[in-house]
């Protein structure tokens, strides 16, 4: 049997309806008239009602499935009422299942301007719901938290070492890094007025304070929450794409604890040592400025153990437990809470990151006044 080419021809029934008659071989290798001349000439006829008549077709395959589909999508853009006849089982079967699901619309929320969102209620109701969710979820973490030390938690510790080592060994670099630059910096903006007094010796003082209370945890949880409250973020939001989240809960198991409790314990045990590690090189870094306007290294070490005390390296491992709680949770959150598109994951990621940021100000003011009144 011949070849032949595919064809399509628009063919008037009456005063509203029109027939699409398709012949010869839809198949792949042959190439047919494109599909925007017949939206022409549907759009020239205007009928109500277009019927896909496959009487004449020999052989088909996805090609011709395609080329339907998109008669189907045009058809309800334009309010014509779509149906098929003659056509193959096979062609009728698919064309169910692909138009089963409507298309995806664009909310009226997401359509509206900018400066409409700068609306003090709706700003008001997102804070809420905002809130109301970071609670919500914070129980569920409470809850899986308690289940775990009763031993009745579905979390696995071999999860909770592969994610210290993800969370820990694998930031050296840029703790590292941002460490001594942050301690070169703090000598720097001490040098500047001490020097007026003749008192750079005390640049000692205000690096080891400066790092052991504030900065050091500080920048650390900063890293750490771009870094590691991003990654749990996408990586839960992948799942959640993958419906890998769905099946977990389908098993009777809880995500949060098989999930998020592996995650935020592996990050509560990390972050103090990474702080610890950021403490001795921004000290570090101090000492290289402070070498620089003349200070010797042993006056620089003896001003140092002058100003080292127990209660600041607390206030520093304190705000770190701290910190890696509300990092876990920005992150963790984000990507159960994410879309099931890519662009979803993104957006879970950069939401983790900004969350966590928000929530390390505060939580720092917070317990720096707290510790400000019990004089610590």
């Amino acid at each position: 049997m011949s070849n032949q080419a595919p064809v399509f021809q628009l063919l008037d029934e009456d005063q509203d309806n029109c027939a699409l008659s398709l012949s010869g071989d839809w198949v792949q290798g042959f190439e047919h008239t494109p599909f925007a001349e017949l939206q022409a000439q549907l759009l020239q006829h205007r009928p109500h009602a277009l019927t896909a008549d496959g009487a004449a077709l020999t052989n088909w395959d996805s090609v011709l499935m395609a080329f339907l589909l998109q008669c189907h999508n045009f058809c309800i853009s334009q309010d014509i009422t779509f149906n098929t006849r003659n056509m193959p089982e096979g062609i009728v079967k698919l064309l169910e299942v692909a138009t089963a699901v409507k298309p995806h619309e664009q909310s009226e929320e997401q359509q509206k301007p900018w400066w409409q969102s700068l609306n003090p209620v709706e700003l008001m109701h997102k804070v809420t719901r905002d809130i109301t969710e970071s609670l919500a979820f914070i129980g569920e973490v409470a809850i899986a938290f308690v289940r775990l030390l009763a031993g009745k938690a579905n979390t696995r510790f071999t999860d909770i070492r592969d994610f210290c080592y993800q969370a820990g060994p694998n930031a050296f670099g840029i703790i590292s890094l941002t460490s001594v630059l942050v301690g070169m910096i703090l000598a720097y903006l001490g040098a500047a007025q001490l020097q007026q007094f003749g008192a750079q010796v005390y640049v000692a003082n205000l690096v080891v304070i400066g790092m052991l209370r504030e900065m050091g945890v500080l920048m650390t949880a900063v890293v750490m929450a771009g870094r590691t409250g991003a990654a749990y973020a996408a990586q839960l939001g992948t799942m959640q794409t993958n419906e890998e989240i769905d099946a977990i809960t389908t098993m009777g198991i809880s995500p949060i604890e098989f999930l998020v409790m592996p995650r935020m314990l592996a990050l509560i045990a990390v972050m103090p040592l990474l702080v610890i590690y950021a403490n001795l090189l921004g000290i570090i870094g101090g000492g290289i400025v402070a070498g620089g306007m003349g200070i010797s290294p042993l006056q620089y070490i003896t001003q140092s153990q002058s100003a080292f005390a127990i209660s600041h390296i607390m206030v520093g491992l304190i705000k770190s437990v701290v910190f890696a709680v509300l990092i876990a949770i920005a992150g963790c959150r984000s990507g159960i809470n994410s879309g099931r598109s890519s662009a979803a994951v993104g957006q879970a990621a950069t939401e983790a990151v900004v969350t966590a940021i928000v929530y390390l100000i505060v939580a720092d003011a917070a317990i720096n006044i707290l510790f400000q009144q019990l004089g610590i």
